[in-house]
């Protein structure tokens, strides 16, 4: 019988024969055709390893015992040593919800890879199927993780820079490269996690993104109450919320970035300055420090408050909310409404950037972001 089958050896081991034998003959034949060895062990021997075999390869196996010249019908069994484990293994581009893995194969027949992993506090998770492949991209549930590697169990431990990211530029230089829906954590580690949409790309990425229009599926003409919890799917249409939006803008100095395009047309308007009072002083904007290529629109809008159809906390005239329909930091009424109805050419009453596409040529496509003010894309690598 075979034991202690290991990448290059295997123990075979054998009952004593009876009888008067001279030697027992061991045959080792490779899988491959042409490549064949034999050894000669003694009478006294139970067991022998045989070593310096190849990791994942196949070999036919036949013993027999000998008397002179004189040989024992053949015994004869098939065995697979244990494939290599792939080298070069590392994690990156590790975020709080993923890392991509990398390796080279190693030498030898394989037909799949095995990826299992675990956080310290959940049950373990297994690919099973992962063919043909150097790289996996696997979802973690946890900030702290370890990676068993494959049949032999090495571990790999990784920690974050930001195990509890308040922002999408921390999860930036966790090594999260790539845009899209993340958790963060506005109170630190003791505050619930919540689901935000990163701008990995823009102006060298980092941007936590709390408004984007792109398809006239979500309704924006809504109430204090929705405008405060946020409402709409992140990964299209969605506003984040202005609660939301004041804790994380009161966190330190941010910047605000405003993507907009109408066809083949693009613009862009930077704000150096952009902060959201509390909901007790009606999320009132503060906004300034403007470059860009769609013109400064948003300065209009510096020192309003937020109103929406069943409030507007400080009407210069019309309730600019119903006339326009939306909710906005609306003053008499506006130079810019991004929140306004959706593909309406007219009326004022479409989603509206005046210094880019004047008033009535409503923008198909908007996105509003921040990031911190400190924050340099040339270096946060």
């Amino acid at each position: 019988k075979f034991s202690d089958l290991t990448e290059t050896s295997f123990m075979l081991s054998w009952n004593k024969p009876k009888g008067n034998r001279d030697s027992l003959f061991i045959l080792i034949f490779f899988f491959l055709p042409g490549e064949s060895h034999s050894v000669t062990v003694g009478i006294e021997h139970t067991t022998f390893t045989l070593s310096k075999l190849s990791p994942g390869t196949s070999y036919i196996v036949t013993v027999y015992t000998t008397h002179g010249r004189v040989q024992s019908d053949p015994n004869t069994s098939f065995l697979t040593t244990v494939p290599a484990p792939p080298t070069l293994f590392q994690a990156t581009e590790v975020s709080d919800t993923k890392a991509l893995l990398k390796w080279t194969p190693s030498l030898g027949k394989i037909d799949r890879f095995v990826i299992s992993y675990e956080s310290s506090k959940s049950k373990q998770w297994e690919f099973s199927r992962v063919k043909n492949l150097k790289q996996k991209q696997i979802h973690l549930s946890r900030m702290m993780y370890v990676l068993l590697q494959l049949q032999m169990m090495s571990v790999f431990s990784g920690k974050l820079r930001f195990p509890f990211p308040t922002e999408c530029s921390q999860e930036l230089l966790n090594g999260a490269l790539q845009s899209g829906e993340v958790d963060v954590y506005p109170q630190g580690r003791e505050g619930q996690a919540v689901r935000v949409y990163c701008d990995m790309e823009s102006d060298g990425g980092g941007w936590t993104v709390f408004q984007r229009r792109m398809n006239g599926k979500t309704d924006f003409y809504r109430t204090w109450s929705e405008y405060n919890t946020g409402f709409g799917n992140i990964s299209e249409e969605f506003w984040l919320g202005n609660r939301l939006l004041h804790n994380l803008t009161s966190i330190g100095p941010v910047s605000l970035r405003v993507d907009m395009r109408s066809g083949n047309d693009t613009a862009y308007a930077h704000y150096a300055n952009f902060f959201i009072d509390s909901e007790e002083r009606n999320y009132t904007l503060t906004i300034s420090g403007y470059t860009g290529t769609a013109g400064d629109s948003m300065r209009y809008h510096n020192n309003r408050p937020f109103s929406t159809r069943d409030k507007d906390p400080d009407p210069l005239g019309i309730h600019c909310s119903r006339a326009y329909m939306g909710g906005w930091w609306y003053k008499n009424c506006y130079k810019t409404n991004l929140n306004g109805l959706y593909g309406i050419n007219s009326n004022n009453q479409g989603i509206v950037w005046i210094d880019w596409k004047g008033k009535d040529s409503s923008i198909p496509f908007t996105e509003m972001k921040f990031r911190p003010s400190r924050f340099s894309p040339a270096t946060h690598g």
